[in-house]
């Protein structure tokens, strides 16, 4: 079992594990500092998006290609890696029917409960019974769809940075920016309902280990019979995913948080940020 974590697969983990534990940073924006700055997020959102594209379709996608190239004539490799590429965005649409996008309600609910009351208990005062269920519904709805979604980009961050840490860690960069307001999502209506801060940041807490928890149930699962098809497949399915992950979600919530052009500008920016790392640390 000990050959199983060499240092680079201890490392990739670690980084899977900081990436994830962004929600808890989420989480204590809410605690702490009750955030407002709504074109920032929508900025960050929009980066993260631009860094989840670029890095999947410019370095993922093609090193899929060149793992199938190592065991099939070039067409085939290529048909290949483009077949497994849409396969993991089948994968994220079956995640997303069986476990709706949480993000649209959970937005508009946590934003109208924070907008009544300088405090989770201040705000309560101002709504009945009803209300405070139904925050609490929402927060373990959230916990609970947001989890759903973590386990495969905790697969992604892991391999990518297994095999590559300069393609890695760019990645993981952008799923934990990705993760703040996921935390937020998380804590808002956590904190609200119970008026406890500790609530709401180990809900969060739990709902970002679920990123190495997959990755390391993943690594587990495969590692018997990883080989050149293996990693092929899975940087394409990978691939697949993340800007599936990045148009689905990413993208309309920054939309819902513009103001103007951020959505656009942080894009680019992220896009020309990955870019500027992979051709420094190339």
């Amino acid at each position: 079992m000990g050959s199983l974590f060499g240092p680079d697969v201890l490392l990739a983990l670690s980084i899977t594990v900081g990436a994830g534990l962004a929600t808890v940073f989420g989480s204590l924006l809410v605690v702490f500092a009750h955030p407002t700055k709504t074109r920032l997020l929508a900025f960050a959102l929009a980066f993260a998006a631009g860094a989840m594209v670029y890095v999947s379709l410019v370095e993922i996608f093609v090193k899929s290609h060149l793992a199938f190239s190592q065991m099939l004539p070039d067409k085939q490799a290529y048909g290949w890696a483009t077949l497994c590429f849409f396969a993991g965005v089948m994968v994220l649409v079956v995640v997303d029917r069986m476990v709706p996008n949480p993000h649209a309600s959970m937005d508009s609910e946590a934003a109208e409960a924070a907008a009544e009351g300088s405090g989770p208990r201040a705000g309560l005062t101002m709504v009945d019974r009803s209300r405070e269920l139904m925050l609490r519904r929402v927060g373990i709805m959230a916990a609970l769809a947001i989890t759903a979604h973590n386990l495969p980009e905790g697969l992604a961050t892991f391999f990518a940075t297994l095999d590559d840490p300069v393609v890695g860690l760019p990645l993981a960069l952008a799923i934990a920016v990705h993760n703040i307001p996921e935390g937020v999502s998380i804590a808002v209506p956590v904190f609200y309902a119970t008026g406890s801060k500790k609530a709401a940041v180990l809900a969060s807490l739990l709902s970002g280990l679920a990123e190495p928890v997959g990755a390391l149930v993943g690594y587990l699962l495969l590692a018997p019979f990883l080989s050149d098809m293996v990693f092929g497949a899975v940087f394409g399915i990978i691939a697949g995913a993340m800007v599936f992950l990045a148009l689905d979600e990413l993208l309309p919530a920054a939309r819902v948080y513009a103001r103007g052009h951020e959505t656009v500008y942080g894009m680019v920016i992220g896009m020309a940020a990955i870019a500027a790392s992979l051709v420094l640390f190339r």
